[in-house]
């Protein structure tokens, strides 16, 4: 299964737009992992999903941390969300944690540790794909420009017990990279706003990163 990667859209609806032109008939999912506005309310969430809506993809989104209060109901409304839950597209699991492990500023959606290993226990089936806004501490996915890990230690447990094939992730914009924990593959595709995504071949897998 091949699929466009997306996280931390912030807002930035030309970005989107440019994407659109993007997304093809190759392609069979659209993946996105948060951070879908700014700060922002459902119906700004809205405004800046509509034009991926309209393409006819299979759409699944986790929440972001910097996401509304009322986004992830939205997500759930339009039949895209993933988090805390596990959903299949064309024969491939995909078990989403929305939010993003605690930070220092409390942001509006965070989970403690023992939170997103309840999220990653409850869902997994072997095999499954992980997207997650937080990465995975110790990763070049969650390394911040002041050279400091700040990912999900649960995470980071979680695939080295579990062994899953592949985690899409964000949260951390200079963080884009594509790296591996043992044989997962984890791939932070970079902030969208700043016109970063990637393309993913589910069945391998592997990943690009594309610049729009």
């Amino acid at each position: 299964m091949k699929a466009v990667a997306i996280s931390d859209v912030h807002g930035n609806r030309k970005a989107v737009e440019r994407l659109v032109k993007v997304l093809g008939s190759e392609f069979d999912a659209l993946l996105i992992a948060g951070d879908i506005t700014h700060f922002s309310n459902a119906e700004s969430a809205r405004k800046v999903l509509e034009p991926l809506l309209e393409v006819g993809i299979k759409i699944v989104a986790v929440h972001g941390n910097c996401d509304g209060r009322d986004v992830p109901g939205l997500l759930e409304e339009l039949g895209i969300s993933a988090h805390n839950k596990r959903i299949e597209v064309r024969g491939i699991g995909i078990v989403g944690i929305g939010g993003s492990n605690i930070t220092p500023f409390h942001t509006v959606w965070e989970l403690s540790e023992d939170e997103i290993r309840e999220i990653l226990e409850g869902n997994y089936r072997k095999g499954d794909v992980i997207l997650s806004h937080a990465p995975p501490y110790g990763t070049r996915a969650d390394l911040t420009r002041s050279g400091l890990h700040v990912g999900s230690r649960a995470l980071r447990e979680f695939i080295e017990k579990k062994k899953p094939p592949l985690v899409i992730t964000g949260h951390i914009h200079e963080a884009r990279s594509v790296d591996r924990v043992g044989d997962t593959l984890i791939v932070n595709p970079g902030p969208l706003f700043r016109g970063h995504y990637a393309v993913v071949d589910l069945d391998g897998p592997q990943a690009v990163l594309m610049d729009l």
